[in-house]
C-alpha cells in the first residue's frame, strides 16, 4: 500500500502547524479540556523544552503537517501527536516506528491512564506497562510504558 504521506525533519516554520495540531488533537481526546486556554504555555514549552533538545519528525500530507513524534537522546518520547482524520491509519505506527530508529536502545514515555485508545495503540507497537507515575502538571495517573529492542539471537549453527 502507497502511503498519503511523509516523514521528514521539523522546521522551525513547522511550529504554528505543531502547535494547532496538539491542541486540535488533545481537545479532541480530552473535551472537557481547554486546551486553547494552553497553547501559550504549550508553545513556551515546545520553545524551550522540546524543539531544542529532542529530535522531531513530522507527519506531512498534501503539504500539511498531519502528525508528528518528539524522543529526545535519552530515548524519551514526550509527544506522538496524529491528527484526528489520520487515527487508526499507519501514519501513528510509521511515527512510532521512527522513534524506534532514532533510539534503537530502547524508548519510555507516560501515557494518561484514562486514555485506553493510546495505550492499546502502545501495546500493539510493542510498548510494555512498566508502572505508574503522576503527570507533573496535571496531577492526573499515568501509566509509564517501554519499548526495547528484542534481543538478537544467534541463529541454530552459531552463525548471527
Amino acid at each position: 500500500m502507497t502511503r498519503s504521506f511523509h516523514l521528514r525533519s521539523y522546521r522551525a516554520a513547522d511550529e504554528d502547524a505543531a502547535i494547532a495540531l496538539w491542541r486540535d488533537t488533545w481537545q479532541q481526546a480530552y473535551p472537557s479540556i481547554d486546551f486553547g486556554a494552553r497553547v501559550k504555555w504549550w508553545r513556551e514549552r515546545w520553545r524551550r523544552e522540546l524543539a531544542p533538545n529532542a529530535t522531531i519528525v513530522v507527519a506531512e500530507q498534501s503539504g500539511a503537517l498531519a502528525g508528528f513524534v518528539t524522543i529526545d537522546a535519552t530515548g524519551y518520547l514526550d509527544q506522538l501527536v496524529v491528527g484526528r482524520e489520520h487515527w487508526g491509519s499507519d501514519l501513528g505506527n510509521a511515527l512510532v516506528d521512527e522513534a524506534k530508529r532514532l533510539s534503537p536502545d530502547g524508548i519510555t514515555l507516560l501515557v494518561n491512564t484514562d486514555n485506553a485508545r493510546a495505550i492499546r495503540f502502545y501495546r500493539r507497537n510493542g510498548f510494555v506497562d512498566a508502572g505508574g507515575d503522576v503527570n507533573p502538571t496535571s496531577g492526573k495517573p499515568v501509566l509509564r510504558m517501554e519499548w526495547k529492542a528484542a534481543l538478537r539471537r544467534p541463529r541454530a549453527g552459531g552463525d548471527p
